[in-house]
């Protein structure tokens, strides 16, 4: 199969750290199709070899294990050229069309990999070039928009011009090894679905801490935050794969149909719920790492009267049979403690104890995203105390884990988020890809938050390589709860 990838955006910040090492990692595994040709599209003024060059420069920047050899980047940059475009210009996309059109390849992907306010501009100059066709695929970076009406507004001009099955509305957290598990577990196995309900669940954590800060992102993120940046994609995402009922079979439209039901499900907020079930906050100067480090509104880039919050945590629930009563907590933010993603699932005790167990012990199951990737089971396991009670002696618990490290079980070279993605994207596969629909519902629960937060106190402070807001903890523990790393 021949295949045609335009990158929009292509001497960006995200094809360079994210999508080039991806294609390469492809192209080194052999899943790459051969007969393929990716065409980056920028305004800088570069030739094809010049380009090559760039990118073989900013490889560098590679970790080692994945970074291409000299001979193995000659053969993949043979794939590569360069394309310069004003993405404004419609005589722009007219060359890009007579590009293309020198080849006639079987699939021409369209990955626009610029700033979301360009999104609308270019899938309607791709319509207007006829690069429409039904062998295009446009990939869209979430989050699209700002807000439900900018979501909606981005929306309505792509379907204007592409059919549903033709967008790609990435996000690569679905393109993780351990969400694909979470799948796999719960659909492909007896062992956990009986039990995944309210009458044996306590409550579900979701944590995506980052210990770094802004970086060099700070104006972008500065009119983004931590809500739409992290909770309005990425962790709705999350609460869809542990939520949903099981899909009629394995297609895109079966599995996308049972995550709309829960997004739909997802309680509404109200002026009670937003003010003891959401809090924000934004980091002050601190320690990250026994090196101190700047508050949020020091970064470069950044508002010195910023309000914009680096930390959002949230206690929903999903008002549906399964799970009615089981809190979810959702929590996300930059300079925390430790750069680490998990879900927690939290199991009731025993109806009825006839054992000893330590204070706090819990079943639990623990899917470990990043940067461990792999499924941990805590449960209790009989350890023989020889002190005698009433003449017999006495059977104490102790905890105990049953690990499961996919790296090590299937090997560190397997296939990362990003590469996964493009395949499915070049395949034609829908699965792992966000409908519309979807989107729109996930922007229409967090919208009640913005508008709140728009006129509130502002976020509360918490020192950078903490774990946030004490609220935070606060606001678990009136259920009886703790975070993970608290138990």
């Amino acid at each position: 199969m021949s295949f045609d990838l335009v990158l929009f955006g292509g001497t960006g910040d995200l094809a360079w750290r994210k999508l080039m090492p991806a294609l390469f990692q492809a192209f080194r595994h052999g899943s790459l199709p051969p007969d393929g040709r990716i065409v980056g599209v920028a305004r800088d003024d570069l030739s094809d070899d010049q380009y090559r060059e760039l990118i073989q420069s900013r490889f560098n920047a590679v970790e080692g294990a994945k970074r291409p050899s000299a001979e193995e980047f000659e053969k993949f940059a043979s794939m590569l050229y360069y394309l310069r475009m004003d993405l404004s210009k419609p005589a722009d996309y007219t060359r890009l069309a007579d590009l293309l059109k020198q080849r006639n390849a079987d699939t021409v992907v369209m990955y626009v990999a610029t700033a979301p306010a360009l999104f609308t501009q270019v899938v309607e100059q791709i319509a207007a070039a006829g690069l429409n066709g039904p062998s295009t695929r446009v990939v869209l970076e979430k989050p699209l928009g700002h807000d439900l009406a900018s979501n909606r507004a981005i929306n309505a001009a792509v379907c204007k011009v592409l059919e549903e099955k033709q967008v790609f509305r990435i996000d690569h957290y679905l393109g993780k090894p351990s969400v694909q598990n979470l799948f796999a577990m719960r659909f492909g196995n007896a062992l956990f679905e009986p039990i995944w309900r309210r009458e044996h669940i306590a409550n579900i954590q979701i944590t995506i801490a980052e210990d770094l800060g802004v970086e060099k992102r700070g104006a972008f993120y500065d009119q983004t935050g931590a809500l739409r940046d992290m909770v309005q994609n990425h962790a709705l995402q999350l609460v869809c794969a542990i939520g949903m009922e099981p899909p009629i079979n394995s297609h895109a439209d079966a599995i996308r149909d049972e995550k709309l039901k829960v997004l739909r499900a997802l309680k509404p907020w109200t002026p009670e719920t937003l003010g003891l079930h959401a809090i924000r906050g934004q980091y002050t100067a601190g320690t990250a790492y026994g090196e101190r480090v700047p508050g949020y509104r020091d970064e470069p880039g950044v508002d010195p009267e910023s309000r914009t919050e680096t930390f959002v945590a949230l206690r929903t629930e999903i008002a549906n049979w399964r799970w009615a009563g089981v809190p979810l907590y959702i929590r996300t933010g930059k300079r925390l403690a430790s750069r680490d993603a998990r879900i927690e699932v939290n199991f009731r005790p025993t109806p009825h104890a006839i054992y000893r167990a330590p204070s706090g012990a819990v079943n639990k199951l623990v899917i470990n995203l990043q940067p461990k990737d792999g499924l941990e089971l805590h449960m209790l396991a009989q350890a023989q105390d020889n002190r005698q009670r009433n003449g017999h002696s006495a059977a104490q618990l102790a905890p105990v884990q049953l690990d499961l490290d996919f790296d090590k079980r299937f090997g560190a070279e397997r296939v990362g988020a990003y590469e996964r993605l493009l395949l499915d994207v070049i395949d034609g596969r829908l699965n792992l890809f966000v409908r519309s629909d979807e989107q729109e519902e996930a922007w229409r629960w967090v919208e009640p938050l913005i508008d709140s937060w728009a006129s509130d106190g502002g976020p509360r402070p918490y020192a950078a390589g903490t774990w946030g807001p004490s609220a935070s903890s606060a606001m678990i523990a009136r259920d009886g709860f703790s975070w993970g790393e608290e138990q």
